[in-house]
């Protein structure tokens, strides 16, 4: 049954897929009503996959890689539709539907096991370190989607080229402001998982390796958020150079990711 709600989940997110890919050469406002439509749902029916597999395992365990990707695309619809009701406007659509399609099809595929080695594995640290830093990926997904989106609008004006798309976009400086907001959010949430993370090595090793590629990585992407934030709200960056720098912290947030299978600590494997 999780299966089936994940898939109905998988095709309402499919509609958000097409609505991209129409949306970049055309103007359709009944195609943005319907993905908008199709995302709610979507994210309501991925909400009870989740909720079923709780529910049959007992414990939210998110040991599986299936699971994790299914939880982490649900985190960034979530996110998503925030921004949506505070600015109403679908633009970091362009990469949150991709993305999160993509994360939802790897969570019916089921092949792949995400193994810490120790048997903290089982305990609340361990969800909540996943939990938290994949809430701060997510709101990094929506900080680096608006970077992109302002980069296009930009290029656009400058080219003075009037599409249907540019014509649905806002402002420059609301696209600037909800990539800076969403990483407001999420910075806490990284923080608050990297902490947890680094007790769980702590309580099962006896001490941090700080050479371990995913840990090492990891410590980096968040030096590069933080480094992000300062020069958002310090030093006044705005525009194309903080959209770069989103992006750069984006793919080395994808690094981290992939160093699990590099990892001492976490590694990924087939069951």
């Amino acid at each position: 049954m999780t299966n089936i709600w994940l898939r109905v989940a998988l095709v309402l997110y499919g509609l958000g897929l097409i609505y991209v890919l129409v949306a970049l050469t055309r103007t359709r406002e009944i195609l943005n009503r319907l993905a908008l439509h199709a995302a709610y749902l979507g994210m309501t029916f991925h909400f009870v996959a989740i909720a079923e597999t709780v529910h049959q395992s007992g414990e939210l365990s998110l040991a599986s890689l299936s699971l994790a990707a299914s939880v982490f695309g649900f985190l960034i619809m979530v996110v998503f539709m925030l921004v949506y009701m505070i600015y109403e406007t679908t633009s970091p659509g362009i990469v949150v539907f991709p993305v999160v399609f993509l994360l939802t099809f790897v969570g019916l595929s089921g092949q792949e096991s995400f193994v810490l080695a120790s048997s903290s594995a089982r305990q609340g640290w361990l969800i909540a370190h996943i939990s938290l830093i994949f809430a701060g990926y997510a709101a990094l997904v929506l900080s680096f989607s608006a970077s992109l989106v302002y980069l296009i609008q930009e290029n656009m004006l400058k080219a003075k080229r009037s599409t249907g798309l540019l014509s649905r976009l806002p402002a420059l400086q609301v696209t600037d402001d909800i990539g800076f907001r969403s990483l407001l959010i999420g910075f806490p949430f990284m923080t608050a998982g990297l902490i947890a993370g680094l007790v769980i090595a702590q309580a099962t090793f006896g001490h941090v390796n700080f050479r371990d590629p995913k840990i090492l990585i990891s410590v980096l992407t968040w030096a590069v958020y933080l480094i992000l934030l300062y020069t958002r709200w310090s030093a006044g960056w705005r525009g194309r150079r903080a959209a770069y720098l989103a992006a750069g912290t984006f793919a080395l947030a994808i690094v981290a990711w992939a160093a699990n299978y590099f990892s001492a600590v976490h590694r990924l494997s087939t069951p």
